[in-house]
């Protein structure tokens, strides 16, 4: 009966069942198997009401999508452009931080591409920055902003990990500062390469730029968004409920209110779109926490565990492992589902080879970050070429250069915990 259960629920993954259904499925067949009631499932599944951090994901959520329809785009390159333009290679760090800024509150990178590459990626070129160059800076940037805060990602694998009862505790706050130093270390990286490679070509963006007097008089109601939300959630002012609460409204009466670039008209369809995204996400993670009390129940993790022992003794060992399936997964899954999928699995391991579960979710992200932009099925590498109706090998060809700057900030981030633990732990 397993095994022929086993095979069904395996068969309905492949023809594209629903994720929810097919975790659902495999939590009900193994308490089953087990003996155990299957009520337990509802139980564990109602635990998701009891996350204080839950309320963030909706709020956060309608704040981004809010932000996506806005004029914030626009407005924020011209920012970011007559602050930083002046620099060599101050454009390609223009199109770094405003995306990885963007990201953070959007949670989404193909919105990114849509959103700012349409800005960016003609404003490269008249630049002097070749069109291979410029489409690779676009396409990799999309995803730049997942380790900062407030990231749906890192939000949500703390909720998942804090409902393992791991005996490692630790806030989202300590995610949101552990992100810092390893998305600064990518943008700086990045920005190194940037200099080095195309210097010469274009050292200086050519022609007036925006008066950065005027760029911050038109974001004058969004500049103390980032500054109120993110330094008081840093400085523990806030909790990461609150500073949701905050934002949701800040940024309703702003968009809607003050530069009323979003109808009233248009705020019902808005919201649908938002709460239906968070919908899929708390379905999926109230059917993953049912899954994994059974994964621990059958002691998965710790068979798992002694496998992975068989093949490699060291945590440094691990943690190469680790990169190696973690890429290959980004390519083929998006976020939420690896995040929920893989969570259960790999945080018992990792902390049986002495991996602190913060470290372990950068890594986890920061891996992901590159999945969005890794050759053959990668997310981003679809919608640039859609977007910029460019072939998709052509795509491949110029995000390489990237992906290798930043498969060197992922062995940094890796190999150097203090990067993802120094702003923490004392």
């Amino acid at each position: 009966m397993g095994g022929l259960g086993s095979a069904l629920i395996a068969v309905f993954a492949l023809m594209g069942a629903p994720l929810f259904i097919v975790i659902l499925a495999a939590a009900m067949l193994g308490f089953y198997g087990s003996e155990i009631p299957l009520t337990v499932i509802a139980i564990e599944m109602y635990r998701i009401v009891e996350t204080p951090m839950l309320l963030a994901l909706p709020l956060f959520t309608f704040a981004g999508y809010i932000l996506a329809e806005s004029g914030l785009s626009t407005r924020l390159v011209r920012l970011t452009e007559a602050a930083l333009g002046w620099l060599p290679g101050g454009l390609a760090l223009v199109a770094f931080v405003t995306c990885a800024f963007f990201t953070a509150f959007t949670g989404a990178s193909g919105v990114t591409i849509v959103a700012i590459g349409a800005l960016l990626y003609p404003a490269l070129q008249q630049g002097g920055y070749s069109e291979r160059f410029s489409l690779g800076l676009v396409t990799t940037s999309g995803s730049l902003g997942l380790l900062l805060a407030p990231s749906l990602p890192l939000i949500l694998y703390g909720v998942l990990v804090q409902q393992m009862d791991l005996g490692v505790e630790f806030t989202i706050q300590d995610l949101f500062l552990a992100g810092l130093m390893p998305a600064l270390l990518m943008i700086v990286l990045l920005t190194l390469y940037t200099v080095v490679t195309q210097g010469r070509v274009a050292p200086v963006r050519d022609g007036p730029r925006p008066s950065i007097r005027k760029a911050l008089w038109a974001m004058r109601w969004e500049l103390p968004l980032p500054v109120v939300v993110l330094g008081g959630i840093y400085s523990g002012f806030f909790a990461v409920s609150e500073a949701a609460a905050i934002t949701a409204l800040f940024v309703l009466v702003v968009e809607v209110g003050i530069y009323r670039e979003i109808t009233f008209k248009e705020l019902p369809r808005i919201t649908r779109d938002a709460m239906v995204m968070v919908g899929g996400i708390l379905l999926i993670l109230a059917v993953s926490l049912a899954f994994t009390n059974f994964l621990v129940d059958a002691e998965v993790p710790q068979w798992l565990f002694e496998q992975v022992q068989r093949v490699v003794e060291s945590p440094l060992a691990f943690l190469l492992l680790l990169n190696i399936i973690l890429l290959a997964l980004g390519a083929i899954l998006d976020i939420f589902s690896a995040l929920i999928i893989m969570i259960p699995l790999i945080v018992p391991v990792a902390l049986q080879f002495g991996i602190h579960p913060v470290h372990l979710g950068i890594i986890f992200l920061a891996n992901m970050q590159i999945g969005y932009f890794t050759p053959p099925v990668g997310m981003n590498l679809f919608i640039a070429s859609y977007r910029f109706k460019k072939p998709v090998s052509e795509l491949y060809r110029a995000t390489l250069p990237f992906m290798a700057v930043l498969m060197v900030a992922l062995g940094l981030i890796t190999y150097i915990p203090w990067l993802s633990l120094g702003l923490i732990i004392d």
